[in-house]
């Protein structure tokens, strides 16, 4: 135990301050003698071990009647190791414009608010620990130190499991570890909101996988920067939140995963920028399985790696001319709505000139065949009532489709698509019933049939008889009336059979979906 006569007077000055709350402030005053990249170079006057300030926290000097103790200190250099693991601390800590020698521990600590800002760290670890209030780490430096019990690579700011009851504050923070792991927050709880905005830039990975988040992660303008191979900027796989800002110029230099990720309200990419990994080895989005209300994917320019949106199920999706790479994955993406922006208003992307094909090629840019995403589609414009569109995406389906199949039924597929579009064109089919007839027509008056039985039934009539044939159902006595010793024209007679029966079945299904839709 530290005596009071061992201390210093900077450490003397804190020793006194600490029972009644008041703040040490050891700054000069003078800008350049006060920049914290120089916290190393200042002298005894300025310097206060970490063991000193450790026993203050337990229990050293006690409060003062009527008073709140708190450490509150400003420009000081921390020498020593300030371990405060496991500890249970009643005080809130204040640390402002500080430079600490070493890492700082709080590993399965219990505390109140704590605050570094305006600091350089060497580390912060904190992984299980309980904060009672705010982590304010506001235009703080934190550097990324060695492996810890729960993260075996470099780690900058260890929060694994850790439990806030107020918010986390890195605005205009720099937390570095190059290689490493900038934030390991794997099953973080937080009952604030994490704030990463005013110029946060983050190296290193950022992991926040099964984390709660019911004020939401609000990232607007952050740059995070990851140059490994396959490097991840932002993992929240599987994590719960309210909201996911991540908009007005966020940069990410490698992928940002959403993997399962539950999002209540609103997740916005709105004005951001996604790199995706240095190398170009892998997703610049990986959002399967991602589940979100509002998902607004207006980026300033399309993703330099791929956007992955498989199982993904969101109601409101906004997307503008730089959201989608070359390569999107669609398969199994839901969504309820889709809304364009143009010219800075958000309008309802269904009925718009080009529409359908702009969706089409959408679709088309996933690798491979698939034919949910093109249902998913059709079920769009169908729910807005436009029936038309939502033929042309499916026809288009069948388009994709048939690229997939052996020469001969791509063969078929080819004839149904010229002859009645799959289906999806029975105007088409009558198109063609009409060309057969006065072909057919032409032909059998040309030529002189025979009758099956002499001196019986209604003469001959080309129309009619070529009619007789293309109409599958009924009869109007001259099929039956008439043959021909000519092969080929009994041959056309055959393939007009054929062709009504296709014709004529697209029509009638063609007329049905007309009368159900009015």
């Amino acid at each position: 135990m530290l005596s009071y006569d061992e201390l210093t007077a900077p450490e003397r000055a804190l020793w006194d301050a600490f029972p009644e709350g008041r703040r040490v402030d050891l700054r000069t005053g003078v800008p350049e003698d006060d920049r914290v990249a120089g916290g190393g170079g200042w002298g005894a006057g300025r310097t206060v071990r970490g063991a000193v300030i450790v026993a203050l926290l337990l229990g050293g000097n006690a409060a003062q009647p009527g008073a709140v103790a708190c450490l509150r200190l400003a420009g000081a250099r921390i020498s020593g190791r300030l371990d405060l693991a496991g500890a249970e601390i009643v005080n809130a800590l204040w640390f402002e414009g500080c430079w600490f020698e070493e890492s700082v521990s709080f590993l399965g600590a219990t505390t109140r608010t704590l605050a570094i800002t305006d600091s350089r760290v060497p580390g912060i670890e904190a992984d299980s620990a309980r904060i009672e209030g705010n982590l304010d780490l506001r235009r703080s430096v934190v550097e990324s130190l060695a492996s810890s019990p729960f993260n075996h690579v470099s780690t900058a700011l260890s929060l694994s499991d850790a439990r806030v009851s107020g918010g986390m504050l890195l605005n205009g923070a720099r937390i570095n570890a190059p290689g490493g792991w900038a934030m390991a927050a794997g099953g973080l709880a937080m009952e604030g909101g994490v704030f990463c905005q005013g110029g946060f830039v983050a190296r290193g990975q950022i992991r926040l996988m099964e984390a709660q988040l019911p004020r939401g992660l609000h990232m607007r303008g952050a740059r995070l920067e990851c140059p490994g191979p396959r490097g991840v900027a932002l993992s929240l796989d599987h994590a719960v939140a309210s909201t996911l800002n991540l908009s007005d110029g966020f940069t990410a230099d490698g992928t940002v995963r959403l993997r399962g990720a539950q999002v209540s309200d609103k997740a916005t990419f709105e004005g951001a920028v996604l790199n995706g990994p240095p190398d170009g080895d892998g997703p610049a989005l990986l959002g399967m399985l991602m589940q979100a209300v509002d998902f607004d994917f207006t980026l300033a320019q399309p993703p330099s790696g791929t956007v992955d949106l498989r199982a993904a199920q969101v109601s409101y999706l906004h997307d503008n001319e730089h959201s989608w790479p070359d390569v999107v994955e669609l398969d199994g993406f839901v969504y309820g709505s889709i809304k364009v922006d143009e010219a800075g208003e958000r309008r309802e992307a269904v009925g718009r000139r080009g529409s359908v094909a702009h969706r089409v090629a959408w679709i088309r840019r996933s690798p491979g065949y698939t034919p949910q995403p093109y249902e998913q589609l059709a079920t769009w414009y169908r729910k807005a009532g436009h029936d038309d569109e939502a033929r042309c995406v499916l026809l288009a389906k069948q388009r994709h489709r048939r690229q997939t199949l052996p020469r001969a039924a791509r063969a078929w597929g080819r004839l149904l698509d010229v002859t009645v579009g799959y289906g999806y064109r029975p105007w088409l089919a009558g198109v063609w019933l009409l060309a057969l007839t006065f072909l057919g027509t032409l032909s059998f008056s040309t030529h002189t049939p025979t009758p099956v039985q002499r001196g019986e039934g209604a003469p001959f009539q080309p129309l009619v008889y070529t009619l007789d044939l293309l109409i599958p159902i009924g009869g109007l006595g001259q099929r039956t009336a008439w043959y021909w010793p000519n092969d080929s024209v009994q041959w056309l007679a055959y393939l007009l059979i054929a062709f009504g029966w296709v014709l004529t079945t697209a029509v009638i299904a063609g007329v049905t979906r007309a009368l159900q839709k009015s």
